[in-house]
């Protein structure tokens, strides 16, 4: 089933225009950022608004229909990050050069590694934004 279009403009606005994992804006992509199910619906997800979120391609392509993964740094199974539910400060930050994605907690460095966030397009992609001066991107 579509998404209707008053929802996808509601998700857009509450997601401010970015992804909701690695906080790529609209206004740089040449493509429209995807509504994604944050709770896949091969997982029982539905298309409630409580589980639809804003998503970059890349991001979406990688999270496909994972909801767990493991940690690097303690080998556990953690949830992925849930953009509506969490704060992504809390879970991430910019690495120094702001082109990476670290993160901070299990959540957040099993999210990393599951949709690939540091992949070589975003990092180099990320790096012209810096220079441009229109990245890292800041709190809302």
């Amino acid at each position: 089933m579509a998404i209707p279009e008053h929802l996808q403009k509601l998700i857009r606005q509450q997601a401010y225009n970015r992804c909701g994992y690695c906080l790529t804006q609209q206004q740089y992509l040449p493509w429209k950022l995807e509504i994604e199910h944050i709770i896949p619906q091969s997982k029982g997800g539905s298309d409630a608004e409580d589980n639809l979120w804003l998503a970059c391609r890349s991001c979406n392509l990688y999270k496909s229909n994972q909801i767990d993964a493991v940690d690097p740094l303690t080998g556990k199974r953690y949830l992925l990050f849930n953009p509506r539910e969490q704060v992504w400060w809390h879970h991430f930050q910019w690495s120094n050069e702001g082109t990476m994605i670290v993160g901070l907690t299990p959540c957040g460095r099993a999210s990393v590694i599951a949709l690939n966030m540091n992949n070589l397009v975003a990092v180099t992609v990320r790096r012209n934004w810096v220079a441009a001066g229109w990245h890292p991107p800041r709190d809302k």
